[in-house]
């Protein structure tokens, strides 16, 4: 689904909710107690991509696993926020230190504790496997599931509305860090 009542062109920060979003939803436990999760390639090369090109992208969850930070911090995100349980405080932390309106955040979220910001930002979005509710309140569902790319979707289609996408002339401009 695709509605897009906002322009693209307007969104200057991607926020995102890791499980569910960035993962899709599983937690290996593993016999020493540790919770692992996978997440998408194909994801961190779009939210490398959109900070080299000067979007702002945080990260804000509810889970406590800090060893995601190291993963975020390789693709140059620092605004991470775990244990967040408080949604909304740490989005609205976000908006006072950079600036930001609500008009130019895309969020992407999959379940009822991100609904509150959804419901009130520029470009709420979710993957196509996401809460019924949530579904009903984005602007844009992916046809893809959390983890399985569904944020690389939301980023290219922003980027390339501003232009920003991949030039197939400057070939060491999409390398990674």
């Amino acid at each position: 689904m695709i509605k897009y009542p906002k322009n693209l062109t307007e969104i200057t920060t991607f926020i995102l909710d890791i499980d569910g979003v960035l993962t899709d939803g599983t937690i290996i436990i593993e016999p020493t107690g540790e919770q692992t999760r996978t997440m998408n390639i194909k994801d961190g090369f779009a939210l490398q991509l959109a900070v080299k090109r000067g979007f702002k992208v945080a990260v804000i969850s509810g889970g406590r696993n800090e060893i995601v930070k190291k993963r975020f911090a390789g693709l140059g995100i620092h605004d991470v926020f775990m244990g967040a349980s408080d949604k909304w405080e740490a989005f609205e932390e976000l908006k006072l230190t950079y600036n930001l309106t609500n008009e130019e955040i895309a969020y992407m979220g999959d379940d009822v504790p991100d609904y509150e910001i959804m419901s009130k930002i520029g470009l709420p979005s979710c993957p196509n496997d996401a809460a019924t509710e949530i579904k009903q309140i984005s602007e844009y569902v992916s046809p893809l599931a959390g983890g399985k790319g569904c944020v690389r979707d939301l980023i290219e289609k922003v980027m390339r509305a501003q232009n920003k996408w991949f030039n197939p002339e400057n070939i060491d401009e999409a390398k990674i860090w």
